[in-house]
């Protein structure tokens, strides 16, 4: 349980589906109930299947190309303490590659589950880098079905959010989200900074 908890909290913080909330708004504000339920659904497979492949395959990718998992967390928290603060400084859309021409482009398409709502804006370099990084700590069977539990947990909170996201908005108002994202923010750049001094202590301890 601890474990289940501990990676759908890190999930939680780096993906921020609170802070989708006004972006999925804006894309879908002529869109019928129906519609944007699907895509709220959509929009959660979607994430689930990009984590899932990140989890299980990453690793796999790394030994390929010769890189180690520690240059991953650098890497990784790096990425991850970037979209911290650009939650902190109210620049997350910007950041995650969401601005006015690509939202205006994704207002004409028909379906935006997969782009820009799945990728970049919710399962990003960040998510990707600290699943494979947990998933090179955690190899027994019994952490891969929690964290694919963790997995699935958190893209059917992705599904809620999402199909609920007009009613946030209107409950929460803009300052309101904004406050929860800041929050969000503070988590997210402590977590990965956490991947930054664990990677670096790892090397100074193979090297020295």
């Amino acid at each position: 349980m601890e474990l289940f908890i501990y990676l759908f909290a890190a999930l939680f913080s780096v993906l921020n589906p609170i802070g989708t909330v006004p972006i999925f708004v804006g894309l879908t504000q002529n869109d019928s109930q129906p519609e944007r339920n699907r895509l709220s659904l959509w929009t959660a497979i979607n994430v689930f299947i990009i984590l899932v492949v990140s989890f299980l395959v990453g690793q796999y990718v790394l030994t390929f190309f010769g890189i180690s998992i520690d240059s991953l967390r650098i890497a990784g928290g790096i990425v991850i303490v970037s979209s911290g603060f650009s939650l902190l400084s109210g620049k997350f859309n910007k950041k995650r590659g969401i601005n006015k021409k690509i939202e205006n482009d994704a207002q004409k398409r028909n379906d935006i589950a997969l782009t820009p709502l799945a990728i970049p804006m919710l399962a990003g370099p960040g998510s990707m880098s600290l699943l494979i990084a947990f998933y090179n700590q955690h190899k027994s069977t019994n952490e891969i079905l929690i964290s694919m539990a963790a997995i699935l947990a958190i893209s059917a909170t992705i599904f809620v959010i999402l199909r609920s996201a007009h009613y946030l908005a209107k409950a929460l108002g803009a300052s309101g989200i904004v406050a929860i994202s800041r929050i969000v923010g503070f988590i997210v750049i402590a977590i990965g900074i956490q991947y930054i001094v664990g990677a670096l202590v790892n090397i100074i301890k193979a090297n020295f």
